[in-house]
């Protein structure tokens, strides 16, 4: 009980690490069937898996839905700030004390979300069988797009996804058609025609050798935008209608988009926005998909923030490029949706424990043990806790005991 009263925050890790493991989710899950996959699986690199604590934390902040996100933030900064401020009072410490202290917790917060948009770092990469076939993106972006990150040129973009296990890659970006003709010497990856054009409440994705448009021909109502379709494929490309626009603006004219010629529909998008599309949609869309046969597709969306992407997408050449497709997804971005936004501060720890494998749980218990052990260690009165008393009790030498030279008297 001493143990649990000077240590909660260890004791209840090592307690939610063990009854998430009673029935944990999948590492992959095949979006379509809501299966797991038995010809691909996520390979995770030495340094992510011994590093697992700040790698799944990291991962976690990633997969976030904007709404989502937002409550996190909000109500993690003022639980961290009140927690420091409530220690420090205790502890009767100065008032500038109180302040850093009450600072600390958010500063680590707001750290933590720069390096999971900025900082390089191991992250998953898809593995599969041999034959089982391409394993492409059909949505990402580079400098070229108004959004993208400053100088993440096609090489930075073909290097995250060779990182990544992608293959291939469509350069989508926003209205700047991007031909395939000027790939960057040694480019890891095939990097494939396409373009995401902004139209009337819609962005529409057309991969393959296309042309530019008149992007005014398709504004100001649904109708006319429903005509870009049309266009798309007699310049002989395909048409995907991205997310979240299509549910969000759209979602009582999908039937709509189908008579006009659309090709295929994301079903599953990385960008927080997007990861709000909740299954009961998905469904939807895959039933509508399967009735036209259509394609549905997976997409990054990288810009160049995120280290980590949440979807892959396995794909056999068809007629017109990659159709017949399958699309793989961390659960913890397909959940996003189903879940109000208010619980993020708690679902998602819940949910990135429960996503957890068994080596990365290993590495989160071996870590909680050492610093449990390092903060629980004995020390002398009034002597802080470092490095060095951890080093000196478990590398200390037993005293001699000495013999006396002199004869007592």
């Amino acid at each position: 009980m001493n143990l649990l009263r000077r240590h909660p925050v260890a004791i209840g890790l090592v307690l939610l690490l063990l009854i998430t493991a009673i029935h944990p989710l999948s590492p992959l899950v095949d979006a379509v069937t809501g299966s797991t996959p038995g010809d691909a699986d996520l390979d995770r690199p030495i340094l992510y898996v011994l590093f697992a604590p700040l790698s799944n934390t990291l991962d976690a902040l990633t997969f976030f839905s904007m709404g989502r996100a937002i409550w996190a933030l909000v109500v993690w900064i003022l639980l961290l700030g009140s927690w420091g401020a409530v220690r420090a009072v205790s502890d009767s410490a100065s008032r500038r004390r109180v302040i850093a202290t009450t600072v600390l917790g958010p500063a680590i917060l707001f750290l933590l979300v720069v390096a999971a948009v900025l900082l390089p770092r191991p992250v998953p990469r898809l593995v599969t069988a041999d034959g089982a076939g391409t394993v492409i993106d059909y949505h990402a972006h580079t400098n070229a797009s108004h959004d993208g990150r400053p100088g993440w040129t096609l090489s930075n973009l073909a290097a995250w996804h060779a990182r990544q296990g992608f293959e291939a890659t469509y350069v989508t970006d926003h209205n700047a058609v991007y031909d395939g003709s000027l790939p960057p010497a040694e480019t890891p990856i095939s990097l494939l025609p396409g373009v995401e054009w902004s139209v009337f409440r819609q962005h529409i994705l057309a991969i393959g050798t296309v042309a530019p448009i008149v992007r005014d021909s398709f504004g100001f109502t649904t109708p006319r935008m429903l005509g870009i379709f049309a266009t798309i494929k007699s310049q002989g490309g395909l048409s995907i209608a991205s997310l979240p626009e299509y549910w969000r603006n759209h979602r009582d004219d999908l039937d709509a988009f189908v008579l006009a010629g659309v090709d295929g529909f994301e079903i599953v998008n990385c960008a927080p926005k997007a990861l709000a599309f909740p299954s009961d949609g998905r469904r939807q869309v895959l039933t509508l998909a399967a009735g036209h046969d259509l394609l549905v597709v997976g997409a990054s969306d990288n810009h160049g923030w995120g280290q980590v992407t949440c979807v892959w997408n396995l794909s056999r050449p068809g007629a017109q490029g990659f159709q017949t497709n399958r699309v793989f997804a961390r659960p913890l971005a397909l959940v996003q949706g189903d879940w109000l936004p208010w619980t993020a501060p708690v679902t998602q720890p819940w949910l990135m424990f429960r996503s957890l494998t068994w080596s990365e749980r290993a590495s989160w218990l071996t870590w909680v043990l050492i610093i449990l052990l390092y903060r629980a260690l004995p020390r002398r009165e009034g002597q802080t806790a470092g490095l060095g008393i951890l080093a000196r009790s478990v590398f200390r030498r037993p005293r001699r005991s000495g013999t006396s030279d002199q004869t007592p008297t």
